[in-house]
């Protein structure tokens, strides 16, 4: 969902290359299997020989399609992901307070404004930040029996942090509606509206699916939208 964010953005900035979607492809599913298998010792060790191919491959991947500049800036986001993601510094990164929530949508954002861009976008960040923060607020909602660290949910109830998500939701749609071409926004105006809805009926008795499939989905929506838009318009 990740990668297809990522790929949205690229449209609408009408930079879209292969080797860069696969770029970002590799990172995110490289992140999420350190973080999902670093606990599991029998298995950790094959993950991080993987993970040094995925990153020989990516290095191959900048070096003979971008820069030194994007090495850099792709470096940095990995430096930025293995410090909230990983184990032994979960203590000092993961379990602070109020964290999640906005660390996620910073590198989310990151990817999507610097990595894949020449220049920083800050329209596209802050879209990007906001919008993937807001997400992140279900999956608070949904591990708030189980957390060990304080969450919105637990500080401020489920209601109110469905308030919040609301929020955050709104002010990354307005600013697509400001600063993207009008079918990108249009496409992030329709996605959510489907992300307003999921958030409503976000519980915490609600099974797994609901966020790790219907939730997680609508980072991947406004690229979904957009080709479906393409494909009735040509």
């Amino acid at each position: 969902m990740g990668t297809l964010m990522a790929g949205f953005f690229m449209l609408e900035q009408n930079i879209f290359r292969w080797p860069s979607l696969l770029l970002i492809f590799i990172t995110y599913f490289s992140g999420y299997l350190y973080t999902k298998y670093q606990s599991r010792r029998k298995i950790f060790i094959k993950i991080l020989v993987f993970n040094f191919i995925c990153g020989i491959l990516s290095f191959c991947l900048i070096v003979f399609n971008h820069n030194e500049i994007r090495l850099l800036k792709w470096a940095v986001i990995v430096i930025i992901g293995l410090l909230y993601n990983s184990f032994f510094l979960e203590k000092f990164i993961r379990k602070i307070p109020l964290l999640k929530v906005f660390y996620v949508g910073l590198t989310w954002a990151l990817i999507n404004a610097w990595l894949i861009l020449p220049e920083f976008n800050w329209e596209i960040f802050w879209i990007s930040w906001l919008f993937i923060s807001a997400l992140v607020l279900p999956f608070d909602i949904r591990d708030m029996k189980s957390d060990d660290v304080v969450t919105f949910p637990i500080l401020i109830g489920v209601q109110k942090t469905k308030y919040l998500a609301y929020l955050l939701v709104f002010v990354a749609c307005l600013l697509s509606v400001i600063f993207l071409d009008r079918e990108f926004a249009l496409s992030f105006l329709l996605t959510t509206v489907f992300t307003f809805f999921l958030i409503y009926f976000s519980e915490n008795d609600n099974k797994g699916t609901y966020f790790s499939f219907w939730v997680e989905s609508c980072s991947g929506l406004p690229l979904l939208v957009i080709l479906l838009y393409w494909l009735v318009n040509c």
